[in-house]
């Protein structure tokens, strides 16, 4: 299915965070579900050069990538400091700055045209004061003043995890999406965990990996 953008789709996004948000425990104000349409918006306009996410419907994206992303925000303090890895689509790090104004978040992306396109993102939605976007690999950026490190969507996850856990700064907390596969990494890494099944899914999970 492609990602046309139609007035028709749009209301479709807005209904079904509106009618899912409680199922993720997340609460969403009416400017942020605004906000959060502008950005389903652009991310449409953007995708088919760039492939930020697979094709989906409003209804999908609403669920499956804007309410999971916000799981994240039960696990973050006010004024919470975050570095976001692998950033690609600006998901998780964007609807959660979004839905809280109080967050500051770092995207660190490799590829350039997926940064600008972030960048486009930040200033539409109004966050771009509160984020900064790296064009790099975590690897080669150096970043000690954060309490959480986020990812969702990085290549070969489960093989990056030692060389991540090893780059983030020492009192942080790891917040990663994924499924069995990076469980077993994490165990296999002796990380200590604790995790939530993601609704709506049997396999997904968010790890806080400490």
């Amino acid at each position: 299915m492609q990602m046309n953008m139609t007035k028709s789709s749009v209301n479709e996004f807005k209904k079904a965070l509106e009618t899912h948000a409680l199922d993720y425990q997340v609460k969403i104000t009416t400017e942020a579900i605004e906000r959060l349409a502008q950005y389903y918006e652009l991310l449409s306009a953007w995708n088919p050069r760039l492939h930020l996410v697979a094709p989906c419907s409003p209804r999908e994206f609403a669920t499956r990538h804007i309410l999971e992303s916000l799981l994240l925000l039960s696990f973050l303090p006010l004024a919470a400091r975050i570095a976001d890895i692998g950033s690609g689509a600006g998901l998780p790090i964007i609807p959660c700055l979004i839905a809280r104004k109080d967050i500051k978040g770092a995207l660190i992306e490799a590829s350039n045209k997926k940064a600008v396109f972030l960048r486009e993102a930040l200033h539409l939605t109004g966050t771009a004061k509160s984020a900064t976007v790296i064009a790099e690999r975590f690897e080669k950026v150096t970043i000690t003043d954060v309490q959480f490190v986020t990812c969702r969507a990085l290549e070969r996850f489960a093989e990056t995890l030692p060389r991540l856990a090893k780059w983030s700064p020492p009192a942080s907390t790891l917040l990663l999406f994924g499924g069995e596969k990076l469980r077993a990494a994490i165990n296999n890494a002796d990380l200590p965990f604790t995790e939530i099944q993601i609704p709506y899914s049997q396999r997904r999970f968010l790890f806080a990996v400490t």
